[in-house]
């Protein structure tokens, strides 16, 4: 973790990069409503270093950058991204504005089944700006990585946003999630500016239900037909890509849900995990659904991803054994030289 100031050394080359706000999230000790609640768990939560994360947990060289403030929370966030192997070296500090923290209970949040209660108004992460990071550390990746939660934060990470979507020679490979937080934008709409950062992405991840109240995967193409690859989660359904000209769909797996917290981070992890290997599309969107399997079985917003070879190997099935698949808490432990289906303990 750095203080404001010029880097000295060239930064690494890392397989992705991931930008954006990370807090301490406080997990209920049992289900209700936060004012009946008497006792939180310590977490940490962010879309972007949670696909760091998981990144790194399946076997890529990532690097989180952001802004935390010079307390306690910001130490607890560096160090626990760092333990899962993800580089944290360009993260500031900031003396003078506080790590964002948030409380939730124990409701899906995927179905707003639950509340919510932010306190990062102000914080270190709102104050980044192109001019206080360390840019030669955020484009040292093959993938960048960012989401539509930083440019709600404020105008000066809005601006920030601009400066690297902006289509430019020697850019890394931009991925770009959309992840449009209605309540973050407070009496703005943000429903155009994420459209138009879409728009100068290379990978665009959006899910129906937040794609700017088009209708289906075709509609969304037709207005978002800059990125080279466009993403589009269609929920319990499946996903849809668009890769140049060709449209590939695979069908989402049966999952024994615990948590709806941190499956559509996993998801994008999981693509971008089998982009990177140079994977088809097909197996692309495979590990995808995997991932955020591995998400939805557990109660955080963070899993571990299941072994590589095993991960492939249930990616390679053919459609039928594919559609049979039903994956419950511990699946990503199973024993990968059992049956081609793994089913719930």
């Amino acid at each position: 973790m750095t203080a404001d100031g010029p880097r000295t050394t060239a930064p690494d080359v890392v397989d992705v990069v991931a930008l954006g706000e990370s807090m301490v999230t406080f997990l209920p000790s049992r289900p209700g409503r936060l004012a009946d609640v008497p006792s939180f768990g310590r977490a940490i939560g962010g879309a972007e270093s949670n696909v760091a994360c998981v990144l790194a947990a399946a076997g890529h060289s990532t690097r989180w950058v952001s802004r935390v403030g010079a307390d306690g929370f910001g130490d607890h966030l560096v160090e626990a991204v760092g333990a899962y192997g993800v580089d944290v070296s360009a993260v500031r500090r900031d003396p003078a504005r506080p790590t964002g923290v948030y409380f939730r209970t124990a409701g899906d949040r995927a179905t707003d089944a639950h509340e919510v209660a932010y306190y990062r108004a102000g914080s270190a992460a709102s104050a980044m700006t192109a001019r206080n990071l360390d840019l030669d550390a955020v484009r040292a990746g093959r993938i960048l990585h960012l989401s539509g939660i930083t440019p709600a934060l404020s105008a000066d990470c809005l601006e920030l946003m601009r400066e690297l979507t902006a289509r430019r020679p020697g850019r890394p490979l931009v991925s770009f999630d959309v992840n449009h937080r209605p309540g973050l934008w407070r009496d703005a709409d943000g429903s155009a500016v994420l459209l138009e950062l879409a728009r100068g992405a290379d990978i665009v991840f959006v899910g129906e239900d937040e794609a700017w109240g088009l209708g289906g995967p075709d509609d969304v193409r037709a207005a978002l037909p800059e990125p080279e690859v466009l993403v589009v989660k269609q929920g319990g359904t499946g996903a849809t890509v668009f890769h140049g000209p060709h449209v590939t769909f695979v069908p989402a797996l049966t999952v024994d849900v615990v948590a709806a917290v941190g499956a559509g981070d996993a998801f994008a992890a999981g693509f971008l995990s089998a982009t990177l290997r140079g994977l088809p599309v097909r197996a692309r969107l495979r590990h995808g659904h995997l991932m955020a399997a591995a998400a939805l079985t557990v109660a955080g917003d963070l899993a571990e991803p299941p072994a590589r070879h095993h991960a492939d190997r249930l990616a390679a099935l053919d459609d039928g054994a594919w559609g049979r698949l039903r994956l419950g808490p511990g699946w990503t432990q199973a024993d990968e030289g059992a049956d081609e289906e793994v089913r719930t303990p």
